[in-house]
């Protein structure tokens, strides 16, 4: 049994999904970089487990990683048109790790929104857009550049029950402030093992995604603040 064909991409993403991550990253050509890329697996949600995502000596993919993934065949699933399904019966391969350049290459351009800013949650700004619009949508994936990086942690939702802190981001794109959820699981684990508080990083180069839609909106998420 052969793999139909692989994709060999940069990471730019592998931020927590459900009980796995979702990994996404633009492709690698041979002198150029391509579109994007998200590798998914048969689940309901599609997150990838860590058998899934294992390199042959057991180690995870990590941000800026060059990696070759095995896959059968593209499944773009309503606005999340960059879906490839693995083959799961193979190891994905490290090949190198990106240069600064290709990063500062692969830097999506553009002077309006990220996708639309005509809805913003509870507590976020900015943060969602309907169902409905997020499925005439060409792309969900966006690497940009912000020079006013927060970082906000504390709890949210406590007159609702819910007692848990929350991390967000905030920064400024094309003259609109965001306020959106951090899904990078390394930049949670780091904050919330602080204290609660704003925490300004500046100049960042942000992994927006579009993720699952849930309650008739699918939300923007910060799905990683690379090195």
């Amino acid at each position: 049994m052969t793999i139909a064909y692989r994709k060999t991409m940069i990471c730019f993403a592998n931020s927590r999904k459900i009980s796995g991550r979702c990994i996404a990253g633009k492709e690698v050509g041979t002198n150029c970089l391509g579109g994007w890329v998200r590798p998914v697996s048969e689940r309901e949600n599609g997150e990838l487990s860590e058998a899934d995502r294992r390199f042959k000596d057991g180690t995870d993919p990590k941000l800026l990683d060059v990696i070759s993934i095995p896959m059968k065949e593209a499944t773009p699933h309503g606005f999340q048109v960059e879906n490839h399904l693995i083959d799961n019966k193979y190891y994905w391969q490290k090949v190198r790790t990106a240069t600064p350049q290709e990063v500062a290459a692969a830097i999506d351009q553009g002077n309006g929104p990220l996708w639309d800013n005509l809805s913003s949650s509870y507590n976020g700004q900015h943060d969602r857009v309907l169902e409905a619009a997020a499925n005439q949508l060409a792309y969900s994936l966006r690497l940009i550049a912000v020079n006013d990086l927060q970082i906000h942690v504390g709890m949210e939702g406590a007159e609702f029950g819910n007692g848990k802190r929350k991390v967000r981001g905030r920064f400024t794109l094309n003259g609109t402030q965001y306020l959106l959820s951090v899904t990078d699981p390394v930049v949670e684990r780091q904050y919330l093992g602080g204290q609660d508080g704003t925490f300004d990083l500046g100049a960042a180069t942000l992994c927006v995604s579009l993720g699952e839609a849930w309650q008739g909106y699918a939300y923007k998420l910060i799905a990683a603040v690379l090195p």
